[in-house]
């Protein structure tokens, strides 16, 4: 009898379900992955409530990820089994302008495991080797599946440019506003100033490395840049939050021929002036996933312990309480960073 397998599926907004399949063969070129870890993050959360724009259902989920290497495909090289390893999520079609130009982070046909393609929330998957990492044997598997959020912000952090010695302020100190935090000090910046409308958030960001830490609402952006950096204010001002109040006060009080880089998701069409951005001959950058550079990057950063993960893992759900996981979430938006499925238990 062929051994099987535990899928979890999100039948519609806000249901799971979980359903037995076979146990994939991996095909040529492909490993299949015996499952550890799955992250969950705010696109994740955006499915559960129905709101992500690009995402049907029924889907399976877990684009952040980590597991073991439990078979080889034929012709794969640079794997063993029991290596430990992590999943880059992209699949892009390899022709369009962006792939041959070394950019497929921006394919024409993107799609991402977990949203417009299966995703790796089963107790094993087969996946192609060329989108498999591996884990060096000090890092565990919590600290794996971040691997994934943290090249997002190594990918946003070098579309400054050389960060050595830049003044940095970050607006939002969710999950990605605190590890951008740590990625541009680990990069090279002088000094990084945050900014959100929690006390628990900024606090914690203080205790990551965090410079200078302001409270959204209580301090506006120019006092706290003026205060952080003096009238030079920052050379770069990244914006995790996403909205018309943190864009606006970023392009108002921004230093002349300085840099916004956009790395938060709009919910919304944004209202914001233009005409400040030009007259004040502004940079307004965006930023959008990652590549594989990223991906060893972040890697090699954490090994090098130059970046702390742990402090932002929040709490850990066994598989078959992943509806729990959400609920969790819901019940402790402020204080909840990052969640973990665990498949292993």
């Amino acid at each position: 009898m062929k051994e099987t397998m535990l899928q979890q599926v999100m039948t519609a907004p806000g249901e799971i379900a979980f359903r037995e399949l076979p146990m994939p063969e991996p095909a040529a070129g492909q490993l299949l992955i015996r499952m550890m870890r799955l992250g969950i993050c705010g696109s994740d959360i955006h499915v559960y409530h129905g709101k992500h724009p690009f995402t049907k259902y029924p889907v399976t989920q877990g684009h952040e990820v980590s597991g073991c290497v439990e078979k080889l495909g034929a012709g794969v090289t640079g794997f063993k089994v029991g290596d430990k390893v992590t999943i880059e999520p992209q699949v892009f079609c390899g022709k369009c302008y962006p792939c041959t130009h070394g950019k497929y982070n921006l394919c024409e046909e993107l799609k991402v495991m977990g949203f417009q393609t299966t995703g790796a929330a089963s107790t094993y998957f087969a996946v192609d080797a060329s989108k498999v990492d591996l884990l060096p044997p000090t890092m565990d598997y919590d600290e794996g599946a971040m691997i994934e959020p943290l090249a997002v912000t190594v990918h946003a952090a070098k579309r400054y440019g050389d960060l050595t010695g830049a003044k940095v302020a970050i607006l939002g100190c969710g999950p990605i506003g605190i590890l951008l935090m740590q990625t541009v000090k680990a990069l090279g910046a002088a000094s990084v100033a945050v900014s959100d409308v929690s006390e628990y958030r900024i606090a914690l960001a203080k205790s990551l490395g965090a410079d200078h830490v302001f409270l959204a609402g209580k301090t506006d952006l120019n006092t706290a840049m003026l205060e952080a950096f003096g009238p030079d204010k920052a050379d770069v001002i990244y914006d995790c939050a996403g909205n018309d109040a943190t864009m606006g006060q970023a392009i108002h009080y921004a230093r002349k021929g300085s840099t916004i880089i956009l790395v938060a998701v709009f919910a919304k069409m944004a209202s914001v002036d233009l005409a400040v951005l030009n007259d004040h001959e502004i940079d307004l950058n965006t930023t959008m996933m990652y590549r594989h550079e990223d991906y060893l990057d972040a890697i090699r950063l954490v090994s090098e312990g130059r970046i702390q993960l742990k402090p932002l893992m929040s709490k850990h759900f066994a598989f078959k309480e992943y509806l729990d996981a959400y609920k969790y979430i819901e019940a402790n938006q402020e204080t909840t960073m990052k969640v973990l499925v665990d498949l292993d238990q």
